[in-house]
């Protein structure tokens, strides 16, 4: 299961290395990185990470999938509100929930864990990702990194999650052991200007309806039925949302 940090706390030097989790193999190039921002200015937003460590620890013996988005450091641009700290490179782990950052791409270098303040966000794909309060389908009120993919009143949010499956050992010989795994999952929140929460959208037609204000339903069940739309993916939820900015 699980578990939450609660409480960060901040480094004021950097921590000299850790240990591999989970049965990951550290993949780091060369290229190094040149960052904007003093050690200090850094140390504020960058904490240890020795207590997610401590949270893979339950997980022993093969396991199926990964915990990260990515498997190697990639390269990526830190902000702290619209200030730029510089070039880094990040590794998320989707299954703690939490940005392993590092100055350069050397593997001596050890990791930094990013602080879960909502003035901090990383550009991946060109897109900004962020720690951000949200709602899922089910009403509960979390805490995880998003990503931004559309601008506009209307605003679409990606959530990658990764959830961790015990194995199962082999009852008799007849019936193989189905081994522990992580497995990937994909989530879309939508923000509404003047809306003070942003909530889980479900790929369907009547879930972005049901969102939307009373003042723009009935505009928008025309749109999506005048233009035989289906929502199913991402790529037709940001058209649609076009049409909503529009208006």
């Amino acid at each position: 299961m699980k578990r939450i940090i609660t409480t960060f706390i901040f480094c004021l030097s950097l921590t000299i290395g850790i240990s591999q989790t989970a049965g990951q193999v550290a993949n780091y190039g060369a290229a190094g990185s040149s960052a904007n921002a003093s050690v200090g200015q850094l140390n504020t937003i960058l904490g240890s990470i020795q207590d997610s460590n401590k949270k893979l620890s339950f997980i022993e013996g093969d396991v199926q999938g990964s915990p990260y988005t990515n498997q190697i450091f990639l390269p990526t641009q830190l902000y702290y509100g619209d200030e730029n700290m510089g070039n880094m490179f990040y590794r998320y782990n989707a299954f703690n929930e939490e940005i392993e950052i590092k100055q350069t791409n050397l593997e001596s270098e050890g990791i930094k864990s990013l602080g879960r303040d909502k003035k901090i966000s990383i550009i991946v794909n060109g897109l900004p990702m962020s720690f951000i309060t949200f709602i899922d389908k089910k009403g509960t009120t979390q805490n995880g990194y998003l990503t931004k993919l559309s601008e506009g009143k209307y605003a679409l949010y990606r959530r990658t999650d990764v959830k961790y499956t015990e194995g199962q050992k082999a009852q008799n010989s007849f019936v193989k052991a189905i081994p522990a795994r992580f497995s990937k999952f994909t989530e879309y929140y939508l923000g509404i200007e003047g809306v003070n929460r942003i909530d889980e959208l479900e790929l369907r037609n009547r879930k972005l309806i049901k969102l939307v204000p009373e003042d723009k339903k009935e505009a928008l069940k025309a749109y999506l039925k005048e233009n035989n739309i289906r929502i199913n993916n991402e790529a037709s939820v940001i058209k649609v949302l076009d049409f909503l900015n529009k208006g």
